[in-house]
């Protein structure tokens, strides 16, 4: 069953780092059987119901297999910029695939979808979600997006620096211009919904392992420093107009929320290496939140 027919929901909001980060390589040999190394193991089947039910298993913890022979395999290592490529074309595909299921189990005359690229996204995907538009799906960046009642939302993809140099990152000077161009297209911010991708600093929902300059997670007594690592733009933004609520993300590992002044901010996380799929119900009435809950499975 749907999200919607489960919890009763007449809003779904899917917001940024919806694709993979990873191709998986699944060779064919020349006995017909087909090897992956993944997981840290290497992996043999022997037949069709073996390669199937791998597909399904790296899928299913957000990577892309790739059936391929062994020469193919071969050509892929000695060109990055046709592996580059490989990755953006199953990142389409997948996609395609996601909007699809939602068109087709979700009434977009009875329900609306919210769909937004996050940080880690490509912007591949932009033009993919948009080609969704005539079929209900809602793509809301750059707009004001009236929720429900006359709750307006606005929402962007970008983060602060991290790591590892993502699609969508920008300083916090110019997250800061974003930002305030976005609540220049509401008006009134106490009845505004802040989708913004990027959690805000110093809060629950931006605690994520500390890591060296080989990016390794840092222990003491064998457990993992946290620290924030979130947007201070995004706090001082919403410390300053007090928006009704934060929706955000980005930091995987910070399934939380917490309130700046009087707005309730929260980050659903993701555990997608592990199967596991994560999410906040909140329930508006036309006073504002009524209540909100987490949700997992």
């Amino acid at each position: 069953m749907s999200v919607p027919a489960v919890h009763k929901a007449d809003i779904l909001i899917l917001a940024g780092d919806l694709t993979g980060k990873a191709i998986c390589p699944i060779v064919k040999q020349s006995d017909g059987s087909h090897i992956s190394n993944v997981f840290g193991r290497n992996w043999k089947m022997n037949n069709e119901t073996e390669l199937n039910e791998m597909k399904e298993r790296v899928s299913r913890v957000g990577y892309y297999p790739f059936v391929c022979d062994q020469q193919e395999f071969m050509d892929y290592q000695k060109n990055p910029k046709k592996i580059d490529k490989l990755m953006l074309d199953l990142i389409s595909q997948r996609i395609a695939n996601w909007l699809e299921l939602l068109v087709a189990h979700v009434d977009m005359k009875e329900k609306k979808a919210i769909v937004m690229p996050g940080n880690d996204d490509e912007k591949v995907i932009d033009p993919i979600i948009k080609s969704y538009e005539d079929r209900g799906i809602i793509y809301p960046l750059e707009k004001a997006v009236n929720l429900c009642y006359d709750f307006e939302m606005i929402s962007l993809d970008y983060a602060n620096p991290t790591p590892w140099n993502t699609p969508r990152e920008c300083s916090e000077d110019e997250l800061k211009k974003m930002i305030d161009n976005r609540f220049q297209k509401v008006k009134d911010y106490s009845k505004t919904i802040c989708n913004f991708h990027c959690p805000p600093f110093g809060t629950q929902l931006d605690l994520a392992k500390k890591l060296d300059k080989y990016l390794r997670p840092v222990l003491m007594l064998g457990n993992p420093v946290f620290i924030h690592v979130g947007s201070k733009s995004v706090e001082e933004a919403i410390r300053k107009y007090q928006p009704m609520m934060g929706l955000h993300g980005h930091i995987h590992e910070s399934f939380a929320s917490d309130k700046i002044g009087n707005t309730i901010v929260v980050n659903p996380g993701s555990e997608y290496t592990e199967a596991l799929l994560r999410g906040f119900i909140i329930d508006f009435s036309e006073r504002g939140v009524d209540k909100y809950w987490k949700v997992e499975g």
